[in-house]
């Protein structure tokens, strides 16, 4: 059952119209506190208290953000972040009381748009939900309203074309790491994932992807495309436009 209200008055310029989260916790206490509070922001939201719930709820309900606890019984969020990954281009934010670096890093890898460590602010965690759906709706909103065409990385004749036509010089290292930027579809890849993409045989965490990044940026920029890659602080780096793969 959906848990909706109107947004509390002033909050209706600060909420985006007709978004819909899923809240995935098997703690019925924090589910109802969290679905509340978005409500109350104006947002349309789903409980659903395991990762099996969440795939009959799914049937019928297509969401806009899912928050997924991490550490539930029988099927904890990693594995339900696998399985909506397969079905779902949905943003997905992952909350646990795992702070360690290694699973946040497994869960981003997995798919996921942000993390956070509980206990959390209720503020903090709808901050973290505008930014996700900012970040996943920006650049179609932009297409939308200039009605110009957008970036496309032609895979058959391997080139990438900037909205106004015009082909940025590009070498086959930088290709291949666009190539594996594009086919994430807004995941954000570390560095290691980067460089297998380059060079299966390259040693693990090597900070050179840094390097060829920045230069890729400095070619991209002559065409406009400076915002093309964005970096994710200490963890590696995603598209910061859309890019239509043809």
């Amino acid at each position: 059952m959906a848990v909706a209200s109107s947004a509390a008055p002033g909050n209706g310029a600060q909420a985006m119209a007709g978004e819909t989260i899923i809240v995935v916790d098997d703690d019925l206490g924090l589910r109802s506190l969290i679905c509340e509070y978005l409500a109350a922001q104006g947002f349309e939201v789903h409980p659903s208290e395991s990762v099996a719930a969440l795939r009959r709820l799914m049937e019928t309900v297509r969401p806009d953000v899912i928050i997924m606890d991490v550490m539930m019984p029988q099927e904890d969020g990693l594995d339900g972040m696998r399985w909506l990954r397969q079905r779902s281009d949905a943003a997905c934010i992952m909350l646990s009381t795992l702070a360690a670096d290694v699973d946040r890093i497994v869960g981003l890898e997995l798919g996921a748009d942000d993390y956070i460590a509980k206990p959390c602010n209720p503020r903090e965690l709808l901050a973290r939900v505008r930014a996700v759906l900012r970040r996943r709706s920006s650049g179609s909103i932009a297409a939308a309203e200039d009605n110009t065409p957008g970036w496309t990385f032609d895979t058959r004749h391997w080139r990438l074309m900037a909205p106004d036509g015009r082909q940025p010089d590009l070498s086959t290292h930088d290709l291949r790491l666009l190539d594996a930027l594009v086919e994430a579809q807004g995941r954000v890849l570390s560095r290691d994932q980067l460089m297998q993409a380059l060079d299966p045989d390259a040693e693990s965490f090597d900070r050179s992807i840094d390097v060829q990044v920045s230069r890729l940026r400095r070619k991209l920029a002559d065409c406009g495309g400076q915002a093309l890659i964005r970096t994710v602080r200490g963890f590696g780096y995603g598209l910061g436009l859309p890019v239509r793969r043809i």
